[in-house]
């Protein structure tokens, strides 16, 4: 799948250039992923707020994927102070 802009410009701290930075990626359907035994989510940054917010706060929503996390009987979230300031 093709990478938004966003991601890319966010991934681009890891590369020489913007141009080095990877223009797609693999992704994994959800049935995969409630079929691993535990899950590590990594979350940083205040651009991460709303999704982690959405992902632990709203309803199992398909327009926010993550929220089916709310269903796994063993997640990890790991996320820093800029990300969680949306959750009370």
């Amino acid at each position: 799948m093709d990478l938004n802009k966003n991601t890319i410009e966010d991934n681009a701290r890891f590369f020489e250039s913007e141009d080095e930075v990877p223009r797609q990626a693999i992704s994994m359907g959800m049935k995969s992923i409630l079929g691993a035994k535990r899950i590590l989510i990594l979350a940083s940054g205040a651009n991460k707020a709303e999704a982690v917010r959405d992902m632990l706060d709203g309803p199992v929503d398909p327009m926010v994927p993550a929220s089916i996390l709310q269903l796994h009987p063993s997640v990890t979230l790991i996320a820093d102070d800029t990300a969680m300031t949306l959750i009370p």
